[in-house]
């Protein structure tokens, strides 16, 4: 292990001795995407039992897109969570006080959500495919782009919630835990984007899950796909991580330069 990747595997090994032994931490990883799973697993049954004989399947449209949904944030709160942990712990001036960059301590971030990610995503898989029948073959190989973006996209929200808690404090968690509940109306994730106000939808245009979930509905009703949406919509979430990074690395120079690091309560908000 060279000097490059030896702190982000440091930054990476803490993440997992945190989950190591502690209960309270491992649950929360499981319990909520179980909770949506099964509360929207039902809802779909419901709808395909009233819905006319074979018209239409609401499980992979409906659950599917709750479980792609949970996905992004999962990744997104997998970043945002490691960086929280620092906060509270009060391990910020520590991290920053030793010979790591920017770079290796969001690459240690992104690494962690990764793997709590991937645990939570098969939590949900373990629900939803024998207890409602979630198949994943009804999306074909447009499966991997899907998750591509939704990742990637996940990615960048998480980036740019360390960002806004590097900038204001840990009392801003009020600001990032909305995040996800105020970007979904516009996404459309259980509803078409033609059925929003024109406004909302320039808006749509350029949030990369909107061309997932269109995508996903498309697919199912017909089996076709616009396939350089998807391009685009990868495209422009690498753009949005490459900025994403650059604020963070501008704020934390600002931090820097404020002794605002050294500051980190949750009074300084």
């Amino acid at each position: 292990m060279n000097n490059t990747t030896a702190p982000v595997a440091g930054i990476v090994i803490r993440q997992m001795y945190l989950l190591r032994g502690n209960l309270p931490r491992v649950v929360q990883l499981f319990v909520w995407v179980l909770v949506d799973i099964a509360l929207w697993g039902y809802m779909t049954r419901y709808m395909n039992a009233i819905a006319p004989l074979g018209r239409y399947n609401f499980v992979p449209a409906i659950l599917g897109a709750v479980l792609l949904w949970d996905f992004l944030i999962r990744v997104m709160q997998g970043v945002s969570l490691a960086y929280m942990e620092d906060s509270w712990a009060r391990n910020l001036l520590n991290v920053f006080a030793s010979p790591i960059s920017v770079g290796q301590y969001l690459t240690g971030l992104v690494i962690s959500s990764i793997i709590t990610s991937f645990l939570s995503v098969m939590a949900m898989l373990l629900l939803a495919v024998p207890a409602f029948g979630l198949s994943f073959l009804a999306y074909g190989i447009w499966l991997v782009p899907f998750l591509m973006v939704l990742f990637l996209c996940g990615i960048a929200l998480g980036i740019l919630a360390t960002t806004i808690m590097l900038r204001f404090g840990p009392a801003s968690e009020w600001l990032v835990w909305p995040i996800p509940a105020v970007i979904s109306p516009f996404v459309g994730v259980f509803y078409p984007l033609d059925t929003l106000p024109h406004w909302m939808q320039h808006i749509s245009r350029f949030l990369p899950p909107s061309y997932v979930f269109e995508g996903l509905r498309t697919k199912v009703a017909s089996g076709a796909i616009y396939g350089p949406g998807l391009i685009f919509a990868i495209g422009l979430s690498l753009v949005y991580i490459l900025l994403a990074c650059l604020l963070f690395l501008k704020v934390y120079r600002y931090a820097l330069r404020r002794g605002l690091i050294a500051r980190h309560s949750a009074e300084s908000f």
